[in-house]
């Protein structure tokens, strides 16, 4: 083909022989986050919440019996946007929540089978709303994240089984303050999720201050409490009254419901200003 002249796109096309080129596969896998309410005993004390993500145990190999999360092989005639929704629902039982595209992860050595790239997605919900079943060899996963010296450590705990990874942040461009990020140490998580989960969280943490995104995982009604232990929650910080308030402002409406009982005084609900 190099060095020969064509009349046409179609006379090119027509001629084009695709088997000169290595072959490629194309995943995606979906980091599925919640903010959700520890159990209390005690029931004058407000419930404090946590963050969780979904995990999947692989059934086959390679990492058989390793946990991972919800992914698979996007269908050569299956567009970009729609194969996470297949295989969440597949994966897990999961249909019509939020999926934000993430990072796209390329190494050459990602996967033992063969060169594989994944685009990952983050999925956004409320777990405690949720009112279907989910997939037999699912588990949620609280998530505890620690930095020091641009070590980050994860540890998953699902009550049963903990899964620690420990993995470096370096400075890939000062200019606009990018990090990449390298596993240093990763027990039970299968193929390079540990980068997934840090990288998805990590995203969720800035966005969380200058859009809305935050009232994916959020029920129809809150009080104004449970919404900043929420941002507390993502941001990894205590938030003085001030500083949420001006998170918040134009976001949420009040209305004139109220909750009550739980030994405590009576607070209004609120809801996302822009939902219908």
């Amino acid at each position: 083909m190099d060095g020969k002249e064509y009349n046409s796109e179609e006379e090119f096309l027509k001629d084009y022989d695709s088997s000169i080129f290595e072959k490629l596969s194309l995943t995606t896998d979906i980091l599925v986050v919640s903010i959700s309410d520890e159990p209390v005993t005690n029931y004058r004390k407000t419930s404090k919440k946590h963050m969780s993500i979904l995990l999947v145990k692989r059934t086959n190999y390679p990492f058989k019996d390793k946990w991972c999360l919800p992914g698979g092989f996007i269908n050569i005639d299956e567009n970009l946007e729609d194969a996470p929704k297949r295989i969440l629902e597949r994966e897990t039982n999961l249909k019509n929540i939020y999926l934000e595209q993430l990072y796209t992860f390329g190494d050459v050595n990602r996967d033992p089978r063969m060169r594989i790239i994944s685009t990952s997605y983050i999925a956004l919900i409320d777990k405690n709303t949720l009112n279907i079943e989910l997939a037999p060899n699912t588990s949620w996963f609280d998530v505890t994240i620690t930095e020091k010296n641009n070590i980050v450590d994860i540890i998953l705990n699902n009550g049963a089984e903990t899964i620690k990874c420990q993995i470096k942040k370096e400075l890939k461009e000062l200019t606009t303050d990018r990090y990449q990020f390298k596993i240093i140490s990763n027990d039970k998580l299968a193929f390079d999720h540990p980068l997934t989960i840090l990288s998805g969280i990590e995203r969720l943490k800035n966005k969380a201050e200058y859009t809305d995104i935050v009232f994916n995982m959020m029920p129809e009604l809150f009080t104004l409490g449970e919404l900043q232990q929420v941002y507390e929650v993502i941001l990894g910080k205590k938030l003085l009254d001030p500083a949420f308030r001006r998170i918040i402002a134009n976001k949420v409406t009040k209305t004139n419901k109220q909750k009550t009982g739980g030994g405590h005084r009576p607070s209004y609900y609120y809801k996302y200003k822009k939902w219908k």
